[in-house]
């Protein structure tokens, strides 16, 4: 089928073309045929506003769930069939609405998840997660570290634990550098060598924006300084970035002695091989590489199809149609 037929935007990789258009596919069959606008131009990818007043691509049985007992910020791009926090929430809230379930599940992917911890958080999960104590400094109303679903629950002997989350869906990349990025930042060229590790006072999160991180870095010994200055560069320029700060969150957040356990971890889609080179990267920083885990949506539904439940059955149907699990 050719490609001309869809609206699509013109910078797609391979992945992302083709996931793109089975996400249009599932949406021309199952909701509207109209396209979405953005800055003025049609995509057949986004949904008309009549839909996206409705919360779609949301799994309408838990429509009243996150919106009755869940707060946080709804990303701009929510209206997209690729959002990837749209995704996230149709993945997570129905294994987690449901104590058994979420325990049933969840153990498959974290050996240490004995039951989930309903008198923590909203019930016992809470999606853009950020400790509201700011232990990294770099919380304001545009911008800051956050998880994209942060889990509180008990492990097999009985400690309170946190488990942060990261879900991708299509991205080619984390979130890189907004330090280096800034047009703020008139001293890119320190980015650019690995002086920043020398003298944390060059790198521009903490000359100009006095974040934590490289605080965090050294205090919590999590990252190896022989592997940190492999080559001429930040090693946290990149699409590290992002998964350098969630590393720092869950040390901070453990730091502080509620949880006895708090540790972070990626979920992506089966298919999206293009995030693989940078968690490689990152986990070959890290002095203890199993610090961080990922696992695939698709390690949460084939758990999920063995669950003896209806709801849990027609959803499994529903995210593998619309997400292609497969």
């Amino acid at each position: 089928m050719s490609n001309n037929k869809y609206k699509l935007p013109s910078s797609l990789n391979s992945f992302q073309e083709s996931f793109y258009i089975h996400l249009i596919e599932w949406k021309w069959e199952h909701l509207t045929k109209d396209p979405g606008i953005f800055q003025g131009r049609e995509y057949d990818a986004i949904l008309p506003e009549s839909f996206i007043s409705q919360h779609y691509p949301l799994y309408r049985p838990i429509v009243d769930e996150v919106l009755n007992n869940h707060d946080f910020k709804w990303h701009k791009h929510f209206g997209h069939m690729a959002s990837s926090q749209a995704a996230c929430i149709n993945l997570f809230t129905p294994i987690l609405i449901n104590p058994d379930i979420a325990s049933k599940v969840l153990r498959s992917v974290n050996p240490s998840f004995k039951r989930l911890a309903i008198d923590q958080l909203e019930s016992g999960f809470q999606f853009e997660y950020w400790d509201k104590s700011n232990p990294l400094n770099d919380h304001s109303p545009a911008a800051g570290t956050d998880s994209d679903v942060a889990i509180a629950y008990y492990n097999d002997n009985n400690e309170l634990c946190l488990w942060l989350i990261e879900h991708k869906l299509t991205e080619k990349e984390f979130t890189t550098c907004g330090g280096y990025r800034s047009l703020g930042n008139k001293n890119k060229n320190w980015c650019k060598s690995n002086i920043v590790l020398s003298d944390h006072n060059k790198c521009y999160y903490e000359y100009e924006k006095g974040y934590k991180y490289w605080e965090l870095t050294e205090e919590s010994g999590l990252f190896d300084d022989t592997a940190m200055r492999e080559k001429e560069e930040c090693p946290f320029m990149d699409g590290k970035n992002q998964l350098w700060r969630n590393q720092l969150m869950a040390y901070a957040i453990q730091s502080k002695g509620i949880y006895k356990k708090v540790h972070f971890s990626v979920v992506y889609h089966h298919k999206n091989h293009y995030l693989s080179d940078t968690i490689t990267r990152f986990n070959n920083l890290l002095t203890s590489p199993t610090v961080s885990k990922t696992f695939t949506s698709k390690n949460l539904i084939q758990a999920a199809t063995s669950v003896q439940n209806k709801e849990i059955q027609d959803w499994v149907k529903w995210y593998t149609d619309l997400y292609w699990i497969n």
